[in-house]
């Protein structure tokens, strides 16, 4: 079975596991985080990186949070006079919207960590993918932290820059494949209107999962092969 879920800002890990538990998940099936596991709440997201890091099984899809974090990665430097004559107007004021944005929590609980444990953390995040295509059952899919911003049906995915792929805010009468699901998350359904706080959003073309992990709601696991949808 495949399973997505996006969004969790620092959602609790022994909660999250205990929302695995509740679908089942074994060491058969396969899930996809749509980014953004990290800020604003908890420790951050920091005790969950270190949980992905051992998971086989497990795979996180690069979100803007996470960008975020890796364009500040200066801040783990070493101070001395060469370092901090790198940290520039343009490095200050990238450091300063990933704080407002959430970023101070999970700063704070990195820090703690042994300097091996932020290096292997700091390279999966390198590693993480921009997105995902797969099949499961008779459908195809598109898993993507944000949609597609500049969404043109005949482009190819590599032609599409980080960014397009990550800040996208897809409006409910966007299209995009016919024959595609695209799976995301970062836009809150709420953003939809009252009606669908707290709810996965379907339309003909695209999936939004994102239901407002990052303000309290219970974040969603949805299984791809049937769509069935787990929460606590």
């Amino acid at each position: 079975m495949i399973y997505v879920i996006s969004d969790l800002h620092g959602y609790s890990l022994e909660k999250f596991k205990k929302l695995l538990e509740k679908a089942e998940f074994s060491d058969d099936d396969f899930l996809y985080i749509l980014g953004d596991v990290i800020d604003r709440n908890g420790d951050g997201g920091v005790e969950m990186l270190c949980w992905l890091l051992e998971q086989p099984n497990v795979q996180l899809i690069l979100g803007n949070h996470e960008a975020m974090l890796l364009s500040c990665e200066f801040v783990f430097d070493e101070i001395t006079d060469e370092s901090i004559e790198k940290i520039d107007a343009k490095g200050l004021s990238i450091l300063s919207t990933y704080m407002r944005n959430g970023g101070d929590v999970t700063l704070k609980h990195l820090k703690e960590l042994s300097s091996e444990s932020l290096a292997d953390i700091l390279d999966y995040l390198r590693d993480a993918p921009i997105y995902e295509a797969l099949t499961v059952g008779e459908n195809d899919f598109i898993l993507v932290h944000a949609g597609f911003d500049n969404f043109k049906a005949d482009k190819k995915l590599s032609e599409y820059s980080i960014n397009d792929l990550i800040w996208a805010r897809p409006k409910l009468t966007d299209n995009y494949f016919e024959d595609i699901i695209t799976v995301f998350g970062h836009t809150p359904t709420l953003y939809y209107g009252k009606e669908y706080d707290g709810k996965i959003i379907k339309t003909k073309t695209w999936i939004d999962i994102d239901v407002g992990a990052a303000r309290g709601n219970e974040p969603i696991l949805l299984r791809l092969d049937d769509f069935k949808e787990y929460r606590l």
